[in-house]
């Protein structure tokens, strides 16, 4: 663990660093910073949304604030992927309380690959019930879910990306996983049957 801790200091500078860049009009600095982030932010929409178009809406909007933001950005405080997280998370909840109903649908076949012995049928049934069930959690705790078991934040990165204790984030994701349990019960025991 104390490995990690070099290295993220080692990326906040190197981000702060980037913005500073940006502020003072180095024309490759923007494009760099965004390489940096746009990936994992739009997959944290794409989970969060359910909609390809959505996330990569709430990925642009994320990142015109953070170029409005930087001229005021503080170096050595937030962590950038933190600041944008918490961003993104904002907008997407906005966004699905604007359309009222999530895509249940969340998987695109072209990103299942078909190197395994497993049907397709079967994993594209699988992607849908676990998306179907992400989507009937409610916004933290899919942004709880989505933030340490896909985008790999430790528990303190994702508290603070969601704007609560680590002791509340541990309560989000306990409810998270007995939600998500239960639903997918029913996927479990057919998959234990087929064994």
């Amino acid at each position: 663990m104390d490995a990690m801790v070099p290295q993220r200091a080692d990326c906040g500078a190197a981000d702060d660093t980037l913005i500073r860049r940006v502020v003072e009009g180095d024309a490759t600095a923007w494009p760099a910073l965004v390489d940096r982030h746009i990936g994992p932010i739009t997959a944290f929409a794409w989970h969060m949304l359910g909609d390809r178009a959505d996330a990569e809406d709430v990925a642009q909007e994320t990142f015109l604030r953070l170029f409005r933001k930087a001229p005021t950005w503080q170096p050595g405080g937030a962590l950038l992927r933190t600041w944008l997280t918490r961003v993104a998370n904002n907008l997407c909840i906005d966004r699905a309380r604007s359309r009222r109903v999530l895509a249940l649908d969340v998987v695109d076949p072209e990103d299942l690959a078909l190197d395994g012995e497993e049907p397709l049928q079967v994993r594209l049934d699988r992607q849908r019930a676990l998306g179907t069930a992400m989507a009937g959690l409610p916004a933290r705790q899919r942004g709880a879910v989505v933030l340490v078991h896909y985008q790999g934040f430790s528990q303190r990165e994702a508290a603070e990306s969601l704007g609560v204790t680590v002791e509340a984030l541990e309560s989000l994701l306990a409810r998270a996983r007995r939600s998500l349990r239960q639903a997918l019960s029913p996927l479990l025991d057919d998959l234990l049957e087929r064994q």
